[in-house]
């Protein structure tokens, strides 16, 4: 049998060939990722002479959570992938939920990140300013009596991310999550800690907190509006991945967005940025 053909990182153009080979294709486990808090596991994936590395976390292997009684993890990462790919800006790797050799779980293209997680994306910097080309996040302890500001590059990708992460209320970004890929894109993985009904939002992205949202963003959440809608195919997805009131929570946040006009500020009712922040 002739070797399997390797795929790179994800394509916009080939998604839905990439979902397939998620979806039907061979799991083989090939080691545990050891530093993560709930099983997740590095495996191959191969269908009809195509291959490529995946991330598998069966839902077995999860932590339950006090405050996400209903549903999975792994139910999560596969609706955060959905609003991803309506949004049209691709910044979850191809997600699948599908059995596996530990039950059902959560099957999602491996990433192989150009650079550190993180990478010139996230920065402490000394003084009292930002600079050009970045945005602030908070004000940092470092030691010794020392301060310095955590800032986040201004970036569109990032921004566009911090919309996404709006919509779907995620309560946990933190800077291991951000991936930027050798071919320029950027990847955000760990979506398990999203579409919780209450506001849950948890960032190291506030640089743009009450800033004008872009107009590219104000014409994609109107899409997503629509997208979203009772009886539309995503919404149908959807359903089937999130509960009724947690649907209905993530069009009120597209609605408010639309509405506000602005990029959300912390509530101050819950942290806002994830311990740890990396």
């Amino acid at each position: 049998m002739p070797p399997a053909e390797r795929l790179p990182a994800p394509g916009v153009t080939a998604t839905g060939e990439r979902e397939e080979l998620l979806t039907k294709g061979e799991l083989t486990v090939v080691g545990r990722i050891r530093e993560a808090s709930n099983a997740v596991l590095l495996c191959t994936v191969a269908y009809e002479g195509v291959s490529t590395d995946c991330v598998y976390k069966p839902v077995k292997g999860e932590r339950p959570l006090w405050d996400f009684p209903d549903g999975s993890l792994a139910q999560r990462e596969v609706a955060a992938y959905l609003v991803s790919e309506a949004t049209g800006w691709g910044l979850v790797p191809p997600t699948v939920l599908r059995d596996g050799p530990y039950g059902e779980g959560m099957v999602q293209q491996w990433i192989e990140a150009g650079q550190a997680p993180g990478a010139e994306l996230l920065a402490l910097v000394e003084g009292e300013e930002a600079g050009e080309g970045w945005k602030t996040v908070a004000l940092a302890e470092v030691g010794d009596g020392r301060t310095a500001l955590l800032v986040h590059a201004d970036d569109l990708r990032l921004r566009r991310l911090a919309v996404l992460d709006a919509v779907i209320n995620n309560g946990d970004r933190k800077g291991g999550h951000l991936l930027p890929a050798a071919d320029g894109r950027l990847y955000a993985i760990d979506h398990g800690v999203t579409f919780h009904t209450e506001d849950k939002l948890r960032t190291l992205l506030w640089g743009w907190a009450g800033e004008p949202l872009t107009d590219e963003a104000r014409e994609v959440l109107g899409s997503l509006r629509s997208r979203l809608a009772e009886g539309e195919p995503l919404a149908t997805r959807m359903a089937q991945l999130i509960t009724p009131v947690e649907l209905a929570a993530v069009r009120a946040r597209v609605e408010r967005l639309l509405l506000t006009g602005v990029h959300p500020q912390p509530s101050g009712q819950w942290p806002s940025i994830p311990w740890p922040p990396v």
